[in-house]
C-alpha cells in the first residue's frame, strides 16, 4: 500500500483548535498505543474550545 502524504493542518486562527489539529497530525509519528490517548485529549481540548466564550482562554491543557 502506498502512503499518501497529509498535508499539515490550516491554521484555523483558534489558538485551542489549532494546537489540537498539530496534536492530531503527529499521531503518525506516535505509537499506535497512544493514539487512543491523543485523540481523547483532543476531544476534550475542542469541547473546552468550544464551550469557552468567544475572546476568553479555554481551560484546556497546552
Amino acid at each position: 500500500m502506498t502512503e499518501v502524504p497529509v498535508p499539515a493542518p490550516t491554521p484555523t486562527g483558534v489558538d485551542a483548535v489549532d494546537r489540537v489539529l498539530d496534536l492530531v497530525a503527529g499521531l503518525a509519528d506516535r505509537p499506535l498505543a497512544e493514539h487512543a490517548g491523543v485523540l481523547e485529549a483532543a476531544h476534550a481540548d475542542l469541547r473546552a474550545a468550544l464551550d469557552t466564550p468567544p475572546g476568553s482562554a479555554p481551560n484546556a491543557a497546552p
